[in-house]
């Protein structure tokens, strides 16, 4: 089956100017390769800094002007260019960013959803999804400073999932929810899945990334330094880098104190 996403040897490095006119080049991915299958959730882990929501930028082409990315980016087989990023983007692909920030502060809730769009199905839709996270038809009438941080982050899951994506590139989507709403967000993610849905799940929250995940890749440094079905990870076996041994050690239920 061919990958929905093939990241390979993706690179992500920074300009930036020291005393006078001299320049530095800033390494924050140095080598990272990993792939999202059509009905899987991906999840990704590391430690901060080690380029996970540079990821997330690097597959939607929207990093800074000052970045420099290296390595292919595949969607569908073929090359994910800037052009076709941006053709896509809140179509085929949707991003879930980590900062609730992106909900536009003149707009109200119901009208970024709705993108224009005022035909019945779409506003049948835009009711039911925020439904699905807890939210009442009350909430498309407001703007984002009338919304909670909770609130806020589930309208922006909501916005991203409206309309059925393909590839789901989620930065960060569960900080500041409470369990039952996380819960209700990785349960949907797992039902995108297995319509065919392809889910890229960053997360610093390891226990819940393997409560929804088919696959672990594992970061650390700005490289890939495992990547394995996360069941393996569950049972301990599989765990090739120093580093992911780590991570399943550090795990409550692995301590042995």
């Amino acid at each position: 089956m061919e990958p929905i996403l093939s990241v390979e040897h993706l690179s992500v490095s920074f300009t930036r100017y020291r005393r006078g006119l001299s320049r530095a080049e800033l390494s924050a991915i140095r080598d990272l390769s990993l792939t999202v299958e059509p009905g899987q959730v991906a999840a990704v882990a590391g430690e901060s800094g080690s380029g996970k929501s540079l990821l997330a930028h690097a597959i939607l082409h929207i990093l800074p002007r000052n970045a420099k990315a290296g390595g292919s980016i595949l969607y569908d087989g073929a090359p994910l260019t800037p052009d076709r990023a941006a053709a896509l983007r809140g179509r085929e692909i949707s991003l879930i960013p980590q900062g609730i920030t992106y909900l536009d502060p003149l707009l109200t809730v119901g009208a970024q959803l709705r993108r224009g769009r005022t035909d019945p199905d779409t506003r049948s839709r835009c009711r039911k999804v925020l439904e699905r996270y807890g939210l009442g038809a009350e909430t498309e009438g407001l703007y984002p400073f009338q919304l909670s941080g909770g609130m806020a982050r589930r309208v922006l899951i909501a916005a991203a999932v409206l309309d059925s994506p393909r590839l789901i590139v989620a930065d960060e989507p569960t900080p500041g929810l409470d369990v039952k709403s996380a819960r209700r967000v990785l349960g949907h993610f797992r039902e995108l899945a297995e319509q065919g849905a392809g889910v890229l799940f960053i997360t610093h929250d390891l226990k819940l990334a393997l409560s929804v995940a088919d696959k672990l890749v594992v970061l650390r440094e700005g490289r890939t330094v495992d990547e394995l079905p996360a069941a393996d990870f569950r049972r301990g076996q599989g765990l090739t880098h120093p580093y992911t041994r780590a991570l399943w050690q550090a795990m409550p239920e692995h301590r042995l104190w």
